[in-house]
């Protein structure tokens, strides 16, 4: 790894601050700083960090200042730096806050919307390398399978000198606010010294201010391949942990996929060293698929545009002929095709096209249903040994919070799950898709006493898939094939 130093003139440190305030002045921030300041003007107290988090995006700043634009992009310290003393002496100029003694007590945190489309600032969830690399902003979309409920972190502290006649025993000297990658003993802990007399220091815990903290582990989405009936490609997938902050916490749901930019960063917890991103934006993200219809079906619809029924009936004759013969099942595979369209069109919509299919050659649909499954924009594979709706783990990252993973009906938002054969599964878990599919959403207990709470939590999550199963009606002695009270439309 290279080190490289960049050292600014007293000139060039001026001409930075300039463009910082022109940019914050033409792009609003500079307005939201002022809005931001009243809700601490009137404080009896003086706060021992004051945050304020700014939207840059590194396009517009380049346009203005070069230096500055690429000071964002790859040394976000320094340029946090840079915000900081503009923020304060903003704060001292136009009195915006009273109380405020010392730059260190302003904590800016710089969020880049967009990044430039070059592929130096992506990042492939199946493809980057877990070296040390530079702390800089990168982009990255995946597919969320896990998250953990919303917890405190230390957002700043302050400490005080334990040597009396210490100038730094009062006022503001000694603070510490969170970084991007940094643990809680990084920004919190009793082996701080004093930079003037070497004394130990102790933390003013009152006036420690705190802020949400919110874990989300992010996957390739081809990773659901796997899960699905895909071929698998000899790739291995990873997921990667994101650190959601404050305003950001709650803004990503299991099963979606999302473009974050963030920063990597290694952290350290003796004697594991674990990957993260802390994230800066996060926007919803829908890859760019090519949408072809071949010439063949185009002049069917077309020849077929007399009648309203002809073209679904020619379809679903010959639909999925490689595997069962053509005019067989032709009610079954018209439901499979419309329950496709339907996730189609929106995966957050109310109305769901569920499957059932009551047969007594079980094979032959099951061989249908595996064709189809891929066809479906994001299509997953139950397995009966997997979780089916979602499971709890202990968070491994030292947060001591539970660690919430999607199962596979959350997996297949916007898509298809596949369950199989129903008269496999055994009671609990049919009660389980009873009560899913009768609300359409996946309800998560959360034991206070397990996970550091005083009370238990309950949470819940939207199920937005259609279910797929089949259940042999020649098995009366299975209860499970019973679809008595089963939300499930059937096809025979």
């Amino acid at each position: 790894m290279h080190l490289i130093c960049i050292y600014y003139t007293e000139f060039e440190l001026l001409s930075l601050k300039e463009a910082i305030i022109i940019y914050l002045d033409r792009s609003g921030g500079l307005s939201k700083h002022i809005e931001d300041c009243k809700v601490f003007k009137g404080a009896q107290q003086t706060e021992a960090v004051y945050r304020f988090s700014f939207d840059v995006n590194p396009s517009d700043v380049l346009e203005l200042n070069a230096t500055l634009g690429d000071c964002i992009l790859h040394d976000p310290v320094k340029a946090i730096s840079l915000f900081q003393s503009v923020c304060y002496r903003s704060i001292k100029t136009l009195s915006l806050i009273d109380h405020i003694q010392t730059e260190n007590q302003v904590n800016v945190v710089l969020k880049p919307t967009h990044l430039p489309p070059f592929p130096n600032y992506c990042l492939d969830l199946s493809e980057f390398p877990r070296g040390y690399g530079p702390m800089r902003p990168l982009a990255l979309e995946g597919l969320v399978i896990a998250m953990t409920r919303v917890t405190k972190y230390t957002q700043g502290a302050r400490f005080l000198c334990s040597e009396e006649k210490c100038p730094c025993s009062k006022g503001f000297q000694h603070i510490r606010v969170h970084a991007p990658g940094a643990t809680e003993s990084a920004t919190v802990r009793s082996d701080f010294t004093c930079f003037l007399c070497s004394s130990p220091l102790k933390e003013d815990v009152m006036s420690r201010v705190l802020g949400d903290k919110q874990l989300v582990e992010l996957i390739h989405v081809r990773a659901v391949d796997v899960l699905g009936v895909h071929d698998a490609d000899s790739l291995r997938y990873q997921s990667v942990t994101l650190f959601l902050r404050d305003e950001l916490c709650n803004s990503m749901r299991i099963g979606h996929l999302y473009r974050v930019v963030g920063i990597p960063a290694h952290v350290h917890q003796w004697p594991n060293v674990t990957w993260s991103v802390e994230a800066c934006s996060i926007r919803p993200w829908t890859p760019k698929c090519p949408c072809l219809v071949s010439n063949n079906f185009q002049y069917l619809q077309t020849a077929s545009a007399c009648s309203p029924w002809k073209f679904a009936a020619i379809v679903a004759n010959s639909f999925g002929s490689p595997v069962i013969p053509p005019g067989i099942h032709n009610t079954l595979k018209l439901g499979l095709l419309l329950s496709l369209v339907q996730t189609e069109d929106n995966p957050d919509s109310p109305n769901h096209l569920d499957v059932l299919a009551l047969t007594s050659d079980t094979l032959i649909i099951d061989r249908l249903m595996r064709y189809s499954l891929p066809l479906a924009s994001r299509g997953i594979h139950h397995a009966l040994t997997g979780e089916l709706l979602a499971s709890l783990s202990r968070d491994e990252h030292g947060a001591g919070t539970a660690n919430i993973h999607a199962g596979s009906a959350l997996l297949a938002s916007g898509g298809v799950c596949l369950l199989g054969d129903l008269t496999c599964y055994k009671k609990d878990k049919m009660d389980m898709l009873q009560s899913a599919l009768e609300c359409r959403t996946v309800s998560v207990c959360i034991p206070g006493k397990k996970y550091g709470d005083d009370m238990d939590q309950h949470l819940s999550f939207p199920v937005q898939c259609n279910f797929w199963a089949l259940a042999d009606a020649a098995s009366p002695s299975k209860r499970t094939a019973r679809c008595d009270n089963v939300v499930l439309e059937s096809y025979l």
